[in-house]
């Protein structure tokens, strides 16, 4: 793309010296390790790096132009703006021609389900005959193939740069997590959302929002964002929200959208009743605006219960008859760390969760008490380097829904995990709950000491397959890990 058409996208913004060559940009972006030689490098102020100080070393790569919000010295072209982020995520949208705008684009947002509820949402179109994409916390997905992703949500020009990829596939619909520090951060800038999806919120990633309020408009941003017109012609603009939580009922305030409520509380527009949790599934009664449909589904759980609602809810926005919507959800098996039974022959059932919050825990284990018949092992840690007020409140949750808690580490990234465990004891000062710094040593000990008809929970990492010691990434994976422990225990015909 010609620079000259990039500039021009930015509103406000100085550019010094002038550009005298409307040469063609090969590429953004902001990480001075991707530079190729005609590339637009973008000085993002981060928390660990600021890209002013690496523009050197961009220009040396073969980087043409620089866009910075701080004064530099250097030999090539710079467009000043006010703030790099908003930028990035505007000249991205125009680099690769704004991609959200030619595909049905679903976010969704909330503390807990924005991964189960997207491979819901993915399943429901692939049995539609469509051509699906996928972003999210475990990886970005074209179709059936798979991408790393550092983010849940990640940056707008790899954001930009992965939907340009889903639309050249011909992909029809993207179902996306999004998340409130990216929506805070403006990752998802410029992206045009057509349903936007509210599980719930509980507390998680205060250390960055500070309090619940800031939290909860971070979220509020996604609907906020959906636009203020209604267009007669196009596709009908619809908020999908939880009206159980009484933040959802609010977020209704924030849109000027279309509003389609969910819930298991009898005033939602699409509601379930009668729910009764199996220990190989969930049924209950699917009301869609008064009409009654008995569903049985694989996956297990109230909190299950919910996501399927928003995965419903959301495909019926678009047209999908519930009928057909109910086919799918009702054949879907589960997603990988999401509670997720490790296979066992030794009478021990064992399940990996990535419970890393207080309602998350709590679901999982009040899931696991409406089936277990006998004795709770609950094997969980919590994130260094993140809200130190779940801690004590995991804890406390763990020691109260479970009758055999042990403490360990989860991803202790710069801290001290010693220190992490004893603000989680701190939580239970009362409690005799066994600790083991060593996760592996934990999963061990638990599943060792579990007898037939006991229920072991491995919370906080689920499908993660790494542990984050420092700042390096070791491999580690709760199920292998329960796997190999299940291994030596005598099976049972």
């Amino acid at each position: 793309m010609k620079v000259t058409q990039l500039i021009n996208s930015l509103k406000f913004k100085r550019v010094d010296p002038a550009v005298t060559e409307d040469f063609d940009v090969t590429m953004l972006t902001q990480d001075t390790r991707e530079v190729k030689p005609g590339a637009m490098f973008i000085a993002v102020v981060g928390y660990h790096v600021d890209g002013h100080d690496w523009v050197q070393q961009a220009i040396a790569a073969g980087a043409k132009i620089i866009v910075a919000q701080k004064p530099i010295d250097v030999d090539v072209p710079v467009i000043y703006v006010a703030n790099t982020e908003r930028a990035m995520a505007i000249l991205a949208d125009v680099f690769y021609g704004a991609p959200s705008q030619k595909m049905r684009m679903i976010g969704v947002t909330g503390t807990n389900g924005k991964t189960t509820v997207t491979h819901l949402i993915e399943q429901i179109y692939r049995d539609q005959n469509q051509a699906t994409g996928l972003i999210g916390t475990m990886y970005r997905k074209i179709k059936d193939e798979k991408f790393p992703t550092a983010n849940t949500t990640p940056d707008s020009i790899t954001t930009q740069r992965t939907l340009a990829a889903m639309r050249d596939a011909g992909v029809d619909t993207v179902a996306m997590e999004v998340s409130s520090i990216a929506l805070v951060l403006g990752r998802v800038w410029g992206i045009d959302y057509d349903i936007a999806v509210f599980t719930n919120l509980t507390q998680d990633h205060l250390d960055f929002h500070k309090t619940m309020a800031s939290y909860a408009e971070a979220k509020a941003m996604l609907f906020a964002q959906l636009g203020n017109k209604y267009d007669a012609n196009g596709t009908a603009k619809v908020a999908v929200l939880n009206t159980d939580d009484p933040v959802g009922r609010e977020f209704a305030q924030y849109t000027a959208a279309h509003v389609l409520t969910f819930g298991l509380k009898p005033d939602a527009m699409i509601n379930a009743q009668n729910v009764q949790i199996k220990s190989h599934g969930t049924e209950f009664d699917l009301s869609v605006f008064g009409e009654v449909t008995h569903v049985t589904m694989k996956l297990i759980g109230q909190f299950n219960v919910y996501n399927m609602l928003a995965a419903f809810s959301a495909a019926y926005a678009s047209g999908i008859p519930a009928d057909q919507i109910i086919q799918s959800l009702e054949k879907v098996t589960g997603v990988k760390g999401r509670f997720q039974a490790v296979p066992s022959h030794t009478g021990v059932s064992v399940i990996v969760d990535y419970s890393h919050t207080p309602d998350g825990l709590l679901n999982a284990l009040e899931t696991i008490q409406d089936f277990a018949k006998q004795d709770i092992y609950c094997v969980v840690g919590c994130g260094g380097d993140r809200d130190k007020g779940k801690r004590p409140k995991m804890a406390k949750i763990a020691v109260e829904h479970s009758t055999k808690p042990i403490f360990t580490s989860d991803n202790p990234r710069t801290e001290d995990p010693d220190m992490i465990l004893q603000d989680m004891v701190a939580g239970v000062p009362d409690a005799n709950v066994p600790v083991y710094v060593d996760r592996h040593e934990a999963i061990a000990k638990a599943i060792d000491q579990a007898q037939p008809g006991d229920v072991v929970l491995i919370a906080g990492k689920g499908h993660e397959d790494y542990q984050i010691l420092g700042r390096t990434k070791h491999h580690f994976d709760d199920s292998e890990e329960a796997a190999k422990a299940l291994a030596l225990k005598p099976t049972i015909d």
